[in-house]
């Protein structure tokens, strides 16, 4: 495994981050083996939300880590302040309030170690939503935070509002990144990475928890050139750059011997600032090929030569 750092948090977080948002409780058993067999891998961080499994997700790991002993020693991430079935946008201090209340009872905890806004709502001045973070850490309830799915300019924006009156800034950024482009977003308000962003976040030097680091399973083969798509991510993934994107993971996983889905996390992983990839898995071997991932090693011309802004292939990775 390998580890990075986050500011607020007062111990190294996996840089692969066990994604739970398909953990039920009919299915208890089989999601608790594939959390034991993360945290057995050097695996200390997970990400859930609210929403997930209308909350079953969240009460899967609080059982887990009561029954394993776990609590305070594994990072979790939840997320709230996601709309409910209207729609409408729920970005307020009432309810982060509500919402993280809800999330440290069903994880049967006093604190979350990493607390992120699932939505923004641009309508909010970054003042309200900075005071209220800042006033739940304060109380204890958090130990640090940040947004997901937040664009580049409101990060900044929060941050810059943060550092002028004394409070402690957005500590992490979750957004959709990976190897493919979206040429429309998964779900409303989600907000991608795009090569403007890139910059951004070597300047800042913000950590960034990707979702969704590996495109879905883009890069395994579950989305066809032509024909039926019962992945449903056409929509989301068909795009010309994006095939051309995989036939060179393809040629770089040949010359490496690894596989592509594995060289499109390590381009998640070998980026010029800290990221942590989210992951997945539903199943042990799905898990073991994405901890492998974590010994490919990317340079930054291989980086730039995968997503297109550097043409020349990387004579070094034997791709001609």
């Amino acid at each position: 495994m390998i580890y990075g750092s986050v500011p607020g948090l007062d111990r190294a977080c996996s840089r692969l981050v066990l994604g739970t948002m398909a953990f039920s409780l009919a299915e208890k058993d089989r999601w608790w083996r594939l959390l034991d067999r993360f945290v057995e891998a050097g695996g200390n961080c997970v990400d859930t939300a609210l929403i997930y499994q209308g909350g079953e997700s969240e009460l899967v790991i609080g059982q887990w880590l009561k029954d394993r002993g776990m609590q305070g020693e594994v990072i979790v991430l939840t997320k709230g302040a996601h709309p409910k079935a209207d729609g409408k946008p729920r970005v307020s201090p009432e309810a982060i309030a509500e919402d993280l209340e809800i999330s440290l009872n069903r994880l049967g905890v006093e604190r979350i170690d990493l607390y992120l806004l699932h939505r923004d709502d641009p309508s909010v001045p970054v003042d309200e939503i900075v005071d209220a973070l800042n006033r739940q850490k304060e109380a204890g309830r958090i130990s640090t935070f940040g947004g997901s799915n937040w664009s580049v300019e409101r990060l900044q924006a929060a941050n810059e509002y943060a550092l002028t009156r004394g409070l402690t800034p957005f500590a992490a950024s979750s957004p959709q990144f990976s190897l493919a482009l979206t040429k429309e977003p998964r779900w409303p308000g989600c907000i991608s990475v795009t090569l403007d962003d890139l910059r951004w976040y070597e300047e800042s030097q913000m950590p960034l928890f990707a979702w969704s680091s590996q495109a879905s399973g883009f890069f395994a083969g579950r989305l066809a050139r032509h024909g039926d798509d019962p992945s449903g991510l056409r929509r989301v993934y068909d795009l010309p750059e994006n095939w051309a994107r995989l036939d060179r993971a393809e040629r770089l996983a040949k010359g490496k011997g690894w596989a592509p889905t594995q060289i499109a996390l390590a381009y998640v992983l070998c980026q010029p600032f800290p990221t942590f990839a989210l992951i997945g898995p539903l199943t042990e071997e799905e898990l073991a090929e994405s901890l492998a991932a974590t010994k490919v090693e990317l340079t930054s011309h291989e980086v730039m030569w995968l997503d297109g802004r550097r043409a020349d292939p990387p004579f070094a990775a034997g791709v001609r």
